[in-house]
């Protein structure tokens, strides 16, 4: 009989291939201030449904800077210590992916608030560039997303599902988080994701960020 070898021992590094999605744990005082903003300025904020796909009623803007201001004009409902966590963590990520010789800029950023039946289907972000990096915040949920119909075991009724864009064996082609509060997800513009409907009393409050990224990809290919 042959011993299992000792996995601890191993001497071996890792090499991802394709695109990342990191997780963030929002702190509660950005937390808390951007649920405050909207709650309080709820009927003064800027209607986002024109520039989206969500097939939600409540869906507004909190900040606007992009290059196109023919649908929705400069705006800042934010705080200075709620946008510098944002770049901070946007920096992290680019930082983290090893991305040389980057800069960047925030273009937007928008709250949905869902109530059952509605959804937001298959879709890619894009700001004032096409190369970036977007993001969902889970801001709150509801108590449960009611009846699973079918396949219990595996619930999806207001799920978040990001999709990659690796296939072949082994490979993790899709990615659906047992999403709480506070969770912040960011990935490239570039990555299919969407948000599946559920049942029942409450709503499904979310943020999410665009940040144009310019860079060269050919100076980063092969990065190490």
């Amino acid at each position: 009989m042959t011993s299992e070898p000792n996995q601890n021992n191993l001497n071996f590094s890792i090499c991802p291939l394709g695109q990342t999605v990191l997780k963030y744990q929002v702190p509660l005082d950005v937390f808390n201030i951007i649920n405050t903003i909207y709650e309080t300025k709820y009927t003064t904020l800027p209607p986002a449904n024109k520039q989206l796909v969500g097939k939600i009623e409540k869906e507004h803007s909190l900040f606007y800077q992009g290059k196109d201001t023919s649908k929705m004009h400069h705006h800042n409902m934010l705080t200075n210590n709620v946008l510098q966590w944002v770049d901070k963590v946007m920096d992290h990520y680019l930082n983290f992916n090893k991305i040389k010789g980057y800069t960047k800029s925030l273009n937007s950023i928008w709250v949905n608030q869902m109530f059952q039946h509605e959804y937001n289907p298959v879709h890619v972000h894009q700001g004032s560039l096409y190369t970036g990096l977007s993001s969902v915040m889970i801001l709150k949920l509801p108590e449960s997303f009611g009846v699973e119909y079918s396949s219990e075991h595996n619930p999806m009724n207001g799920k978040l599902q990001i999709m990659g864009s690796v296939s072949g064996q082994f490979a993790t082609c899709d990615y659906s988080p047992n999403i709480k509060e506070r969770d912040f997800y960011i990935f490239p513009y570039d990555v299919r994701h969407c948000v599946y409907p559920f049942n029942g009393p409450g709503y499904r409050r979310t943020l999410s960020a665009n940040m144009d990224v310019d860079y060269n990809p050919i100076m980063n290919r092969g990065r190490n």
